[in-house]
């Protein structure tokens, strides 16, 4: 079985018109030759695509299935031919993409900031959500692409590394949870904490993560990014837990201790993820090229 595009345009003209006549008109070809191509695609398939009659032809239940494919391959030509267009007249690109709390605030602005400044005709919407949310997303095609954490469930969706993360306790200087190693998340949990504000992708998972061990956090204040926990916790508000970049950043600076946390989901990944990445636009695809160029080395910071 072959088909050409002219076969589908042309099966298409006749199915819309219902009329092979008309068809032929519309496709710019010689009634015996629309007749002839028509023929071959039932040859090839051996079932008849048309019901011909008085009043014009229509499509039979094979042909309305030629119908709808033809419309898939015409409309993903004229993606396609736009796409292409666009780069020809030098047109905006946009790309949606979904993150969380770690690499909007660690990764991403100096990444994001190299790719903007070297495709000018590409912009960017970029939104902080959970793990799990950028998942959902993705899935139902309402992002192009997200970076999350690779403890969420990726089934389902094509993925690629991005950068390596890790978590880490922030307390002050003398703080008794810094007195030894490691430490346990669960033995943080009596501590009054400076978090962040509600609906930071990180503040959310580390909830989630007090739930399952049936606690909750218990919040002095709330502040929207780690510069302003880092800073509370140095004046001895609370603790806290932040990317390792955020709190080593910080303790230049501050009277701060960096704990590590002993818990197996501290050190993660982050992934970048998409439904198919062959299946991008043009645009999406430079920027999964561009975010994924770099290794992601050994778990550092994250979030």
């Amino acid at each position: 079985m072959r088909f050409d595009l002219t076969d589908l345009r042309l099966f298409l003209h006749i199915a819309e018109t219902g009329s092979i006549t008309a068809g032929a008109e519309r496709s710019a070809m010689a009634l015996a030759s629309a007749s002839a191509r028509i023929r071959g695609m039932e040859e090839a398939l051996g079932i008849p695509l048309l019901e011909r009659g008085r009043r014009g032809a229509r499509p039979t239940p094979a042909g309305r299935a030629v119908v709808h494919h033809a419309r898939q391959v015409m409309h993903q030509l004229e993606r396609m031919r736009g796409e292409l267009n666009d780069y020809a007249k030098g047109l905006k690109g946009h790309v949606r993409l979904l993150s969380n709390t770690a690499a909007i605030n660690e990764f991403l602005p100096d990444a994001l900031a190299g790719f903007l400044a070297a495709n000018p005709n590409i912009d960017i919407d970029l939104e902080e959500r959970p793990s799990h949310a950028i998942v959902e997303a993705v899935a139902a095609g309402l992002a192009d692409l997200g970076v999350v954490a690779d403890m969420v469930d990726l089934a389902g969706l094509e993925t690629r590394p991005f950068r390596s993360d890790r978590l880490v306790l922030v307390v002050p200087r003398g703080h008794r949870l810094a007195a030894g190693g490691p430490v346990a998340f669960a033995d943080t949990l009596d501590e009054p904490f400076v978090g962040l504000s509600t609906g930071s992708a990180l503040q959310e998972y580390l909830n989630s993560h007090a739930a399952r061990a049936g606690r909750s956090l218990s919040f002095r204040v709330r502040v929207r990014g780690p510069v302003a926990l880092c800073r509370l916790v140095e004046r001895g508000v609370g603790i806290g837990i932040v990317p390792e970049m955020a709190a080593q950043r910080a303790r230049e600076s501050a009277a701060l201790q960096v704990v590590p946390l002993s818990d197996p989901w501290a050190p993660r990944l982050l992934m970048l993820c998409a439904r198919r990445f062959d299946a991008l636009s043009a645009h999406a695809r430079r920027l999964v090229e561009d975010l994924t160029a770099q290794p992601p080395g050994e778990p550092l910071s994250g979030a």
